[in-house]
C-alpha cells in the first residue's frame, strides 16, 4: 500500500483529494485481490461511479510523484489551440501556395526548401487547408496551376526510365531500357536506348537527351523532375556530388526535384508517354538489332513531336514552340 504524503498546504487536502486517496487505496486492494467486496476493477468502477480512464490518469500521476496528494488536483494548462495552431505566417504561405494550385505534398516540399527544415508535413498542410476550407481545388485554381506549369519551355523537364522486354531483339536475350526527357510546357520529348539502368548508363542517356533537345528545339532546362530511384541520385548531401546523374545536373546548372514516394502521378506526363510509346511502337513488336530499335525509336520521336496531336495541349508539341516565336 503506497504511503500518502500530505502537502504542507492543508487547503489542498480537500474533499476531492480525500476521495481520490480512498479510491487509490481500494484500487490497490483489488489489484492485490484483498478487497472484501470487489474482485474486478470494472465492478468497482461501476459501483463507485468512476470513469476508469480518468481515474487511471490521476493514479499514474500520483504514483509518479511518489504519492504526493497535490498530484491529485486538476492540472492547469494554457489554451490548447495555442499548442496546436500552425504559425500564422506559415499558414498564410500555405494559403498563397494553395491559391497557386499546389497540392499538399508540393506545399510541404516548398516550405521545406524555404526554411531548410520540415515545418509542416503533408498531413499538417492538409489540416490547415481543411480548416481554411481550401482542401479541394476549385476549377479556377486547377487552371491557374496548369498555367503556371506551362509558362515557357525548359521551365520543367520530366525524366524517367522504361524497361523493354528482354526478347524485343530477334534471336537475342538482352535487358534494354529507354531513358526519356520531356519538356513540361510543350510535351516535346527525346528518348535514348540504354543497356542498363545503373546510374552511369542513365546519366549518359539523359545527357544525350539534353543535347538533342537543345540542338533541335532550343530547349534548355531550369529544373527536372524524377522519381526516387537510385539511378537518379543519392539523398545524402555528403555523397551527392559523387553520383553521376547529380553531377551532370550540377554541371548543367539544372535543379533536381523528386516526386513524392509511392506517388507516380507527380510525374504523370512522362508516365503517359510510356503508355503511348508502348501502344504505338513496342507492343507485339520485335526488332532485328539494337541499331534497328534505335532507328525506329528515332522515327517515332519525329512523329510524336511533329505529327501527333496531343489532347492535353490541343495541338502538336512542335506547335507549342512555334507559339513562343510569334
Amino acid at each position: 500500500m503506497p504511503q500518502v504524503i500530505i502537502s504542507a498546504d492543508r487547503t489542498l487536502y480537500n474533499e476531492r483529494t480525500r476521495r481520490y486517496v480512498k479510491f487509490i487505496q481500494e484500487y490497490e486492494l483489488i489489484k492485490q485481490k484483498l478487497h472484501p467486496e470487489f474482485a474486478q476493477v470494472q465492478q468497482w468502477c461501476k459501483a463507485r461511479k468512476i470513469d476508469k480512464r480518468n481515474f487511471l490518469k490521476y493514479y499514474n500521476r500520483y504514483r509518479q510523484s511518489a504519492c504526493d496528494v497535490t498530484s491529485l488536483q486538476p492540472q492547469k494548462r494554457g489554451p490548447r489551440y495555442k499548442t496546436r495552431r500552425t504559425d500564422l505566417h506559415i499558414e498564410s504561405q500555405v494559403k498563397e501556395l494553395r491559391v497557386a494550385g499546389n497540392n499538399r505534398y508540393e506545399i510541404a516540399d516548398i516550405l521545406k526548401k524555404r526554411y531548410g527544415e520540415s515545418v509542416l508535413s503533408a498531413s499538417g498542410v492538409y489540416s490547415v487547408l481543411r480548416r481554411l476550407q481550401m482542401n479541394r481545388l476549385t476549377v479556377k485554381e486547377k487552371q491557374v496551376k496548369r498555367k503556371i506549369i506551362k509558362e515557357r519551355m525548359g521551365q520543367l523537364g520530366h525524366i524517367d526510365t522504361y524497361y523493354l522486354s528482354k526478347y524485343i531483339i530477334t534471336d537475342k536475350v538482352s535487358k534494354l531500357y529507354v531513358v526519356a526527357v520531356m519538356d513540361d510546357y510543350s510535351r516535346v520529348t527525346w528518348a535514348e536506348v540504354v543497356e542498363g539502368i545503373d546510374a552511369l548508363n542513365v546519366m549518359f542517356g539523359a545527357m544525350r537527351c539534353f543535347m538533342m533537345l537543345k540542338s533541335y528545339y532550343g530547349i534548355e532546362f531550369e529544373e527536372v523532375l524524377t522519381d526516387n530511384g537510385s539511378e537518379f541520385g543519392n539523398r545524402s548531401m555528403k555523397t551527392k556530388d559523387k553520383h553521376p546523374f547529380e553531377r551532370l545536373l550540377k554541371e548543367m546548372s539544372i535543379k533536381h526535384r523528386n516526386t513524392q514516394p509511392y506517388h507516380p502521378q507527380t510525374n504523370g506526363k512522362i508516365e503517359r508517354f510510356w503508355k503511348t510509346l508502348h501502344e504505338d511502337l513496342i507492343e507485339e513488336t520485335t526488332f532485328d538489332s539494337i541499331e534497328n530499335l534505335k532507328e525506329e525509336l528515332l522515327q517515332y520521336l519525329a512523329y510524336y513531336n511533329h505529327q501527333r496531336y496531343h489532347q492535353a495541349i490541343n495541338c502538336k508539341p512542335i506547335e507549342m514552340l512555334k507559339k513562343l516565336s510569334l
